[in-house]
């Protein structure tokens, strides 16, 4: 059976119309080849692990794919690494929504004088789901330069997905602490915590239930490579099942060592459920994103 025919028999024996994955990556295609090739450094025993791209296609390639999936709707994951870079990205996500119809249009940011603007011409561009990587962008969610955008975006209703976790190496302001100043400050904020928190999944898990506008991905985690980082903790479970309503489907596609399929398979594993599973994999991202 190929891996397309079992990626559809998962969500066709759910009774679901598809997916509705979060957490993927489309970028300009040299941005994408340098991250690619951060991936490809990763060597053992140097780093101690390897990290194969699967899906290393060209763009169109792996779009068709993720339809070929039965992926109803899916993210363009972008990020900035230095100042004056956010409104570049911008726009080329912008473009790229325009052109591939069931990507929810994503925009990015960076703590910079003109933040503010940025989110908000791109909010107003038609922007649906922002991304923030606090480790490869180096910087404090809770900078003040930030502090107007999460406002803005609290209100908006805009979902943030943000990479806060301290995994799969720390960075100067990874960790629960920043991010639990940030929604103190704006608990409306519709903050979609990457990677479940790893490896700070508990303290993560705190905060989705403090605020019922923070939700977690699952990208990467559960799966067998995921558990050599850092494994989920089991006693954690229930309390994972009790904010099943705020989780969403997450992969990385395409920047993953293993089949897509690998992630679906490692929730059905968890033996939550199949309601869970269904909201998981589809409802709670068509709920939050409005999809019919």
């Amino acid at each position: 059976m190929s891996e397309v025919q079992r990626v559809r028999r998962f969500w066709e024996g759910l009774g679901l119309p598809g997916l509705v994955d979060v957490h993927t990556h489309f970028m300009p295609e040299r941005v994408l080849r340098k991250v690619w090739e951060y991936f490809d450094a990763l060597s053992e025993p140097k780093d101690g692990i390897a990290w194969p791209i699967t899906y290393r296609a060209d763009e169109d390639e792996r779009v068709a794919l993720l339809r070929a999936f039965g992926v109803r709707a899916f993210t363009a994951m972008l990020y900035p690494h230095k100042p004056g870079m956010a409104e570049w990205l911008n726009g080329w996500a912008a473009d790229f929504a325009r052109r591939t119809p069931d990507c929810l249009h994503t925009a990015t940011l960076f703590p910079e004088p003109g933040a503010e603007g940025c989110v908000r011409r791109a909010v107003e561009s038609g922007a649906r789901v922002f991304k923030a990587h606090v480790q490869v962008g180096a910087y404090d969610p809770a900078d003040e330069l930030l502090d107007p955008v999460w406002g803005l975006l609290a209100e908006a209703g805009v979902p943030v997905v943000m990479h806060c976790g301290s995994g799969p190496a720390p960075g100067k302001h990874t960790g629960p602490g920043p991010v639990a100043r940030v929604l103190a400050r704006h608990p409306r904020l519709r903050l979609v915590v990457a990677h479940l928190g790893l490896p700070e999944y508990e303290d993560f898990l705190g905060l989705a239930e403090r605020y019922g506008e923070v939700r977690l991905d699952t990208t990467m985690v559960f799966t067998d490579f995921g558990d050599r980082f850092a494994p989920f903790p089991r006693r954690a479970l229930p309390r994972l099942a009790a904010v099943g309503d705020r989780v969403l489907l997450g992969t990385d596609f395409p920047n993953i060592p293993y089949p897509y399929v690998e992630q679906l398979l490692a929730l059905e594993r968890l033996g939550l459920g199949e309601g869970w599973l269904r909201a998981v994999c589809h409802d709670n991202g068509a709920r939050l994103f409005g999809l019919v």
